[in-house]
């Protein structure tokens, strides 16, 4: 970051002549601080100053002009006196690190907070080309997702560091500067050239918080209002909510809770639909939101058999209250075993509607409940270890469903750990490593369980659907060799 600052001075030898003064001549002293522009004491002493401050600075000679001194002003190891005024700095920002964009700021925002990728902003902007054209201008302010192109690179690239309320300069060269066709009217398109460096004077007036709660961009909720505290529901927490759902055209198809009777319902229980429910999840007591649903995530809830496809819900939600469920660290052992048997249970029933996330979320609880204890007497301790075992395959299994194979590996490596001749665990691993073309280590898991149960079907399919990997990988490098000794040639 580079910092140009504009002072007046008075220069003293001390105890002797006066030197430059910038006061006499009637015009503010500027330079870059920490550049080298000016001798190491000014650098180091003016750093320390504020706004409309003036302050004496007795400077060393090793801080000033040395042994050497300044001829013919100034003498070998002497000792200078400045008088300064801090009139005002401004702070130039590299925001690519390449000088592509140069950011400076004019007013200081308030707070700390900045916006993150896919935040809605709301911000005021200018902005020219080299010769002075304005090519694109908003004075009532301009709404739009971070990321999502709206003008030029520049633009989201820049908000994502500035405060409430700040406004900044940028300098911005071609390569981040060009702008999106169709942001511009054509008349004003047609007259700018080709990737025209830009001036911006920009302004951040406020923006909400986004979240992709299901990190496809199916679900996304956007903070109204923010809630208190740091503590959200889990899977489990019994939450009291108000909403309304409307349709993309505003109609309202559904109303729950008022702020005296609210809605009340357990989280991750199919009481309202997935998108809903894991928005919530993701929300502060008193936190106002709106939430987006794709059909994808309704799962029969609602009117999702009404509604045509890629169509979204709208809802409008507050979080009044909530209650998480009993922490395992509460319950004696015989709850820990009967509350991790449920949970089970309830994740082989989702694990077979095709429910993969919500069936993962019931076998990792399930397994925290009795991970650790050792207040097991060792009937209860044999118990625990086969919930756990089977809780942690059937997760694996509902994540090789869900592509997430490198968790899927992680778990049946935690089962073999216990029982390494478990086959369901080096079956699934195999399929895990194969998916991830790691067919070393695929090769070795599957043969062991081969050697373990030879007659395990499935197995045998896995082995045969390995090895039809590896021809196709032996074909593939003996073409790339063959091809790289032609160009050779």
């Amino acid at each position: 970051m580079q910092t140009t600052v504009a002072v007046h001075f008075n220069g003293y030898i001390e105890g002797g002549a006066s030197l430059e003064s910038s006061r006499d001549k009637g015009v503010p002293f500027k330079f870059k601080l920490g550049q080298g522009e000016v001798i190491k004491g000014w650098d180091e002493g003016v750093a320390t100053m504020k706004n409309g401050e003036r302050a004496i600075f007795t400077v060393p000679p090793n801080l000033a002009y040395g042994e050497a001194g300044s001829p013919p002003l100034i003498p070998p190891n002497t000792t200078l006196v400045f008088d300064v005024e801090m009139l005002s700095w401004s702070s130039i920002r590299d925001l690519t690190g390449d000088g592509g964009i140069l950011k400076k700021i004019m007013k200081e925002g308030e707070g700390w907070a900045t916006p993150r990728d896919g935040d809605e902003v709301l911000v005021k902007y200018e902005a020219r080309i080299e010769t002075g054209m304005l090519v694109s201008k908003s004075e009532e302010g301009a709404k739009f997702h971070i990321g999502d192109g709206y003008l030029c690179p520049a633009l989201s690239r820049a908000v994502k560091t500035m405060r409430k309320d700040e406004k900044a300069e940028l300098a911005v060269k071609l390569s981040y500067g060009f702008i999106e066709k169709g942001n511009l009217a054509p008349d004003i398109e047609s007259n700018i050239p080709p990737y025209s460096n830009l001036t911006i004077q920009l302004e951040l007036v406020s923006w909400r918080s986004v979240t992709d709660v299901t990190g496809d961009k199916k679900v996304l909720k956007k903070i109204v209002k923010a809630g208190e505290g740091f503590d959200r529901p889990t899977e489990g927490s019994h939450v009291k909510v108000t909403y309304v759902g409307k349709l993309e055209d505003g109609t309202v198809f559904d109303r729950k809770g008022t702020n005296g009777e609210p809605f009340e319902f357990i989280t991750l229980e199919e009481q309202v639909n997935e998108g809903l429910d894991r928005a919530i999840m993701t929300m502060k007591k008193g936190e106002h939101a709106t939430v987006t649903v794709d059909a994808k995530y309704l799962h029969g809830h609602d009117i999702s058999g009404m509604l045509p496809a890629n169509s979204m819900l709208h809802y409008e939600v507050e979080l009044l209250d909530f209650i998480k469920e009993k922490p395992f660290w509460k319950m004696d052992t015989h709850e820990k075993l009967e509350a991790s048997e449920r949970k089970k249970l309830d994740g082989n029933v989702l694990f077979k509607a095709g429910k993969f996330w919500r069936a993962s979320k019931k076998y990792e609880k399930a397994a925290k409940y009795i991970e650790f204890d050792h207040a097991f007497t060792d009937e209860e301790m044999c118990l625990a270890k086969s919930l756990r075992l089977s809780c942690y395959l059937n997760n694996a299994a509902c994540k090789l469903k869900s592509g997430e194979f490198l968790e899927a590996s992680r778990l049946c490596t935690k089962v073999l750990e216990l029982d390494p001749l478990n086959v369901k665990a080096l079956f699934r691993r195999s399929q895990a490593y194969l998916k991830t073309s790691e067919l070393e280590k695929a090769d070795a898991d599957i043969k062991k369980a081969l050697a373990i149960d030879p007659n395990n079907r499935e197995v045998k399919l896995g082995f045969k659907e390995l090895k039809d990997k590896q021809r196709e990988y032996e074909k593939y490098q003996a073409e790339l060799f063959s091809t790289m000794v032609s160009r050779m040639g």
